[in-house]
């Protein structure tokens, strides 16, 4: 009955709204999945509980892929607690405060190590924020903002980045053209993705914030600021879980290390590297679920073998940490498999074939060609945004490009809206608090979900509408050498208005 209309968003949009309204992310997805399940039942009780149980969140638990990230969450969740334990995050957080001293030097460490891990957005943000969080911590950054810079420069890396999890995704949705060719080439016009980073570099060194995070901010200084003032009789302090003493900085960077190289040896595993394909074709054909599943269980046994051999941590202590490791990521593991069901829920009712109709309908007039690119960018971030998912995007908008432009590599126009896709994809998802990046930055950062959320909305708010504005030029330019720099010095001056402004107000 409702399946293919515009109400097979509806479920998203409950979902979304409730969780922004009420600040609580659990019941605002369920309302959001039986809110799905009733449209799809024709409001059936039986007919309900049974989509919403067995084709909604058993089938998304049941599912290989999903199996696959929830095995990667947990064994990183065990490893990072094996690094707490073994003393290396300390070790590397009383390095960091002899050599990183500022607040600006911490927030580029943050964002320069995102962009060294540019392979997947999921292994990034769990690996940035253990990493970092000692470091931010030192230097009085807020975790909202310790999320938001994981968030900001996760996704928009790696879809600018041509050996990548992501670009595999791309290039495996192109039909009738050279998919990862087409991705290269998509790279300059990707403005969302560079603005972002541009956005955290110009914030950073001009020490402003603006909306939801300058409060949370603000309420973080004075809290750090009333702990050096506290009498430290003042209340009782929590037990801390035991900590290795003899821990030193490789305790954490050789299981760091081990983990980017284990991941990228199980990425080209899965996409057949040993069995005789191609480097470029074997990431290309990357399954990210057993990849990243392949390389986490390696690490995690080699870290147990490398802190028993260097005598840091005993083997029952290893044991101990790996189901504390794996209760730390039960919050983003219920987030995510609520989130996976609302997207099973929107799919059900046909809510991509209803946006895809909307995106062919308007690419096939010629009248207003030039303006594919900024319609395909915002498109693409409401599906994103709508359904959590910035990959199902690419499914739906990208054969539909490069159908309209007949796959002719030739034409920049459609090489502008691929990326126009691309961009937008990331900044619905960037938004979206059903996102699994969204939800994977939280847990990396360690922060509630729902401040993260709310904190970051209109950071990527502000990035989208300047690259909106960039689209409409780049559909009659088209050309990167010229809209690429434009969009930059566009970015940086809107955010230098705002800065002024907001002194001067202030």
């Amino acid at each position: 009955m409702f399946e293919g209309t515009i109400l097979s968003l509806l479920p998203a949009v409950v979902a979304i709204a409730l969780a922004l309204i009420t600040k609580e992310v659990y019941s605002s997805l369920f309302i959001g999945i039986v809110c799905g399940g009733l449209l799809y039942s024709g409001f059936s009780f039986t007919g309900t509980v049974e989509h919403v149980i067995n084709d909604g969140i058993i089938a998304s638990v049941a599912d290989a892929y999903n199996v696959g990230i929830l095995v990667f969450l947990v064994m990183l969740g065990s490893m990072v607690m094996l690094m707490n334990r073994a003393g290396g995050s300390a070790a590397f957080g009383k390095w960091a405060a002899c050599h990183i001293k500022t607040k600006f030097g911490a927030m580029m460490a943050t964002m320069c190590l995102g962009i060294l891990i540019f392979i997947d957005d999921y292994f990034n943000c769990l690996t940035v924020g253990s990493v970092m969080k000692p470091v931010t911590d030192k230097n009085g950054i807020s975790r909202a903002k310790l999320a938001y810079l994981i968030d900001a420069t996760a996704a928009p890396i790696c879809i600018i980045a041509p050996v990548s999890s992501w670009a595999a995704a791309v290039s495996g949705f192109v039909e009738g053209a050279n998919g990862l060719e087409l991705f290269i080439r998509a790279i300059p016009y990707n403005f969302y993705a560079f603005l972002s980073i541009v956005m955290i570099i110009t914030i950073s060194k001009l020490d402003f914030d603006f909306g939801p995070m300058s409060l949370v901010e603000m309420s973080h200084h004075l809290e750090e600021k009333s702990k050096h003032v506290e009498s430290p009789t003042k209340g009782e302090e929590q037990p801390e879980p035991p900590v290795s003493t003899k821990g030193k900085v490789m305790h954490l960077v050789v299981p760091i290390v081990i983990l980017i190289i284990s991941s990228v040896i199980g990425l080209i595993y899965s996409g057949g590297f040993f069995d005789g394909v191609s480097f470029v074709d074997a990431f290309s054909g990357a399954d990210a679920s057993v990849g990243l599943s392949i390389g986490s269980v390696i690490t995690v046994i080699i870290t147990i073998a490398f802190y028993l051999i260097t005598r840091v941590l005993s083997f029952s202590e290893c044991m101990n940490a790996i189901p504390e490791g794996f209760k730390s990521m039960v919050p983003a593991i219920l987030i995510l498999t609520f989130a996976w069901s609302l997207k099973a829920m929107t799919d059900s009712l046909g809510a991509r074939e209803y946006v895809a109709g909307l995106v062919q309908g308007f690419a096939e007039n010629g009248a207003v060609v030039g303006l594919i690119p900024a319609v395909v960018f915002v498109i693409g971030a409401l599906l994103a945004f709508a359904t959590g998912t910035s990959w199902g995007t690419f499914g739906v908008l990208i054969p539909i490009v490069v159908y309209v432009f007949g796959g002719d590599l030739s034409n920049e126009l459609m090489i502008v809206s691929i990326s126009a896709c691309m961009a937008g994809a990331v900044c619905g998802d960037h938004c979206s608090p059903i996102s699994d990046t969204t939800i994977m930055a939280s847990a990396g950062a360690e922060c509630d979900h729902m401040e993260h959320v709310s904190t970051q909305l209109p950071y990527a708010a502000l990035v989208a509408a300047v690259s909106f504005v960039c689209y409409l030029m780049a559909g009659y330019v088209r050309s990167w050498l010229v809209c690429l720099p434009v969009s930059i010095v566009l970015m940086v001056i809107v955010l230098v208005i705002m800065n002024k402004t907001m002194r001067k107000e202030g």
